[in-house]
């Protein structure tokens, strides 16, 4: 399973959110997305980053380990 998060680059929150999801489900590819190269994503998602995609869902941070697994169990 592959899943997106949202970034760009010093967000401290995202470094956190990136650990919690690579421990909540080490099988995962995360592919991080830097919002930062994209000007709908900055207007869409600028003071919201992290956030979690999936299958066209989105888990907006805080989150948490069950909250991650939760929300990958949904999608498969």
């Amino acid at each position: 399973m592959q899943v997106e998060l949202l970034t760009t680059a010093g967000c401290h929150l995202c470094e956190q959110a990136e650990e919690i999801i690579n421990r909540a489900t080490p099988q995962v590819q995360v592919v991080l997305v830097d919002i930062a190269e994209d000007d709908g994503l900055i207007e869409q998602y600028g003071e919201l980053i992290p956030v979690l995609r999936s299958g066209g869902n989105e888990l907006r941070w805080p989150f948490s380990l069950l909250d991650v697994r939760g929300f990958l169990a949904d999608q498969q």
